[in-house]
C-alpha cells in the first residue's frame, strides 16, 4: 500500500492491559505527537449502542445506529477526542457495560470500516502516535514505524483488577483474536516489547532508541 498521508504514524498494538495505552500517551508526549486511542472510539460506540438500547450483538441494527449518528472525532491538549451527537462519553468510557460489550462492537465490519477511516484521516494533520489492536496490521500498514506491547497474563490480569475492572483476560484475549475483521495480530514487521517487568519509561525508551535506529528525525529530544 502507498502511502496515503503527510505524517509520521507511529502504531503501538497489542492486546488488553499489555500497558500500550500508557506507553503510548508517555511517547506521544514526549515527542510531542498526537496521542490517538482507538480503543475510546469502539468505546465510544458501544457506549452508544448501550445508551440507544441496540444490543451489540445485533450488527444490523449497530450499522444502522453508526449510519445515522453524528461521529466527530477531534484533538484536544495533544489526544484525540470522539464526540456522539454532540455528546462526550468520556465519563463513561470503562463503565461494566461498555467493557462487557465493546468485543462485540469491535468485531462488526462497518464499525471498524467508519473508525478506521476517522483514525486514518488524523495523519493528514498530525504526526500521530496510535494505539490499538490493528494499527500496524490493518489501519496504517504501510507505516515503517511498528510497535507491538505484550505482557504475560497474569499481569495484565493484575493490572486490569487495578483499573477497576473484572473481565477476563482469556476471554477479551480470544474475541480479539479470533474475529473475523481485523483480528488482533502480531504485524510481521512489528517490534514486539514485552512490559511484564518494564516501566513505563522502560518500554518509551526502548521504543525511542529502535525510532533513533530507523532514522526517524528526533530533534533535541
Amino acid at each position: 500500500m502507498a502511502k496515503e498521508h503527510p505524517h509520521v504514524v507511529i502504531a503501538i498494538d497489542g492486546p488488553a492491559a499489555s500497558g500500550k495505552s500508557s506507553v503510548a500517551r508517555a511517547l506521544a508526549r514526549k515527542l510531542r505527537y498526537v496521542y490517538v486511542n482507538t480503543g475510546a472510539m469502539y468505546r465510544a460506540i458501544t457506549w452508544l449502542a448501550l445508551e440507544k438500547g441496540v444490543p451489540p450483538v445485533d450488527a444490523g441494527r449497530v450499522q444502522q445506529l453508526i449510519h445515522y449518528a453524528e461521529i466527530a472525532c477531534g484533538v484536544r491538549d495533544g489526544e484525540s477526542t470522539i464526540t456522539l451527537d454532540g455528546v462526550d462519553p468520556a465519563d463513561h468510557l470503562v463503565s461494566e457495560g461498555v467493557n462487557a460489550n465493546v468485543s462485540a462492537i469491535a468485531s462488526i465490519p462497518e464499525v471498524r470500516r467508519v473508525l478506521t477511516k476517522k483514525q486514518r484521516a488524523y495523519a493528514f494533520d498530525h504526526d500521530v502516535v496510535m494505539e490499538g489492536r490493528d494499527i500496524g496490521s490493518a489501519v496504517f500498514p504501510e507505516t515503517p514505524y511498528k510497535f507491538y506491547i505484550d505482557a504475560s497474563a497474569e499481569v495484565r490480569a493484575q493490572r486490569r483488577a487495578r483499573q477497576g475492572l473484572q473481565d477476563s483476560i482469556a476471554s477479551r484475549d480470544k474475541q480479539d483474536s479470533t474475529r473475523r475483521t481485523s483480528p488482533l495480530v502480531i504485524a510481521e514487521d512489528a517490534h514486539v516489547i514485552d512490559s511484564s517487568n518494564l516501566t513505563i519509561e522502560g518500554v518509551v525508551g526502548e521504543i525511542f532508541g529502535r525510532l533513533k535506529q530507523k532514522g526517524l528525525p528526533l530533534g533535541e529530544l
